[in-house]
This record gives structure tokens, sequence and C-alpha cells, in this order.
């Protein structure tokens, strides 16, 4: 009877946390599930390819010699050199307006009214179809370019600094105005370190709408960069090619997101950081 007893003990209570620990095994181990889970696609990927799913789709095997064959003539680096300057400048512009104009509407009701349904509007429209208007206005240069990155980055980064600014706890401003403090500092001091986290979420979110943008600008604006690597191989048929630079533009951008989480939970979310 005494054996029969550990041995339900032992079905019901050892065997559900041993089954636990297992899984908060995996759980400590992300990187390692991150990895599995990308070489699973490369598997899958180079399977694909062998069979092959079309003539135009290239094994993963050849994609990445393609890929080191491309960074050892020269051509993807310059590419990036490209690219990254309308990027990097419709980024940086869209940040400080962005923050700037979702600061103000959220403080503002007249400017909440005025400009919110605006962005509203803007990133639910298909935007590629405003490319070709800007191309009208400013030509194929580099500020058609810039502009397009900041068609999709600014209205999310101009909504999510509104909605955090909105939606500060108000209990914070209260204290504040007891301690007779003015409404500057309560801005300064209550207000954009309340809403630091959801605005720093609004530009990581702002600079995946931004690699978006600049890619879209080099394809329907004027061949150049990373946009010019693209269209050139697929009028060659060199489809290894092709698939190794659209790779690499989905790597920086994940990388670089990635990056920008990390940073995110390091400084404004550090309740998150054993998560």
């Amino acid at each position: 009877m005494a054996s029969s007893i550990r041995t339900e003990g032992e079905a019901v209570g050892f065997a559900p946390l041993s089954g636990r620990g297992e899984a908060a095994g995996w759980q400590d181990r992300p990187i390692l599930l991150r990895l599995i889970s990308i070489a699973l696609f490369a598997g899958i990927w180079e399977i694909a390819g062998r069979i092959p799913v079309s003539f135009a789709f290239p094994t993963f095997s050849d994609t990445i010699v393609a890929f080191f064959g491309l960074m050892a003539d020269g051509s993807m680096p310059s590419a990036y050199l490209s690219t990254l300057q309308p990027l990097l400048l419709g980024v940086v512009l869209s940040a400080f307006i962005g923050v700037g104009l979702g600061t103000l509407c959220g403080l503002w009701r007249t400017g909440e009214w005025l400009a919110i349904p605006i962005f509203i509007v803007l990133q639910a429209a298909p935007v590629a179809a405003f490319i070709p208007m800007v191309t009208f206005v400013y030509g194929i240069g580099l500020t058609a370019k810039v502009l397009a990155v900041m068609i999709l980055a600014l209205p999310v980064i101009v909504l999510n600094t509104y909605k955090a600014v909105r939606n500060v706890n108000e209990s914070l401003l209260v204290m504040c105005r007891s301690f007779l403090g003015t409404r500057w500092q309560s801005v300064i001091k209550i207000i954009l370190p309340d809403a630091s986290p959801v605005i720093f979420a609004g530009l990581r979110l702002g600079v995946a709408a931004g690699f978006v943008g600049v890619v879209l600008a080099e394809l329907l604006i004027t061949p150049t960069g990373i946009g010019d690597l693209i269209t050139f191989h697929r009028s060659r048929a060199d489809y290894a090619e092709m698939y190794a630079t659209i790779g690499s533009i989905i790597a920086l951008s994940t990388l670089t997101l990635v990056f920008l989480q990390w940073v995110e939970v390091r400084i404004f979310r550090p309740e998150k950081r054993g998560a």
C-alpha cells in the first residue's frame, strides 16, 4: 500500500515538476532556440532550392556564396553606403519631428484635433502610392528618398509619442501639482520620463518603417544602392545574388531592431531584463 502511494505521488507530483524543469531549461536558453530556428529555416530553404520549387529560387548555400562574392568585389558595401545615407537622415529627422509633434499633440488638445487625424490616415494609407508623387515634386535625388523614409517612419513615431504622453500616470501629475510644480516642470520631470519607454518603442518601430521606406524609394524612385543591386541582378537572372542582397537588408534591419530592443530593455524597461 505504501509503495502504491509513493508511486501515485511520483506520478502526480514529481513528473510534472520534471516536465516543468525541462521546459524551464529550454526557456533559459533563448539563444540556442533562435539558432535552432535559423538552422531549420536554412535547411528548409536548401531543400526547397534543390527540389526546386522554382527555377528562380536558389539554394541557401548558393545564396551564401553569392553574398560573400558581393562583399568581396565591393559592390554590396558601396551599395550600403548609398542606401544608409537617406535612411539615417530620414530616421533622425523623423525622430526629432515625430517626438516633438507627438508631445505637442499629447499636451495640447487643439494640436491633437489638427494633426493626429493626418498621421492616422498616413499610417493606414498605402504609402507606396505617395512615392511617385514625391518623385514628381522633388525629383529623383536624395531629398525624395529622405521624404520617402519619413512618410513611413513619421506617423509611427508621432502616434506612439502622442499616446505615451496622453496616458501618463495621472497620480504623478497630481503629485507634481501638489508640490506647486509648474507646467514646464511637469513636462520635463514627470511626463517625458514616464512616457519614455513607449516613445522609444515608437522610435524602434519608426526605424523598421524607415527600412521599408528606403527600399521602396530605391526600387520606385531611382535604382541606387541596395535597390540597384536587386534590380540589376534580377535583370540578369542572377537569382542567388538577388536573394543575397534581399537577405542582407532583412538581416541588417533585424539586427538593428534587436539592438534597439536590447537598449530599450536595458535603459527604459529594467523590469524585463530577466525575461
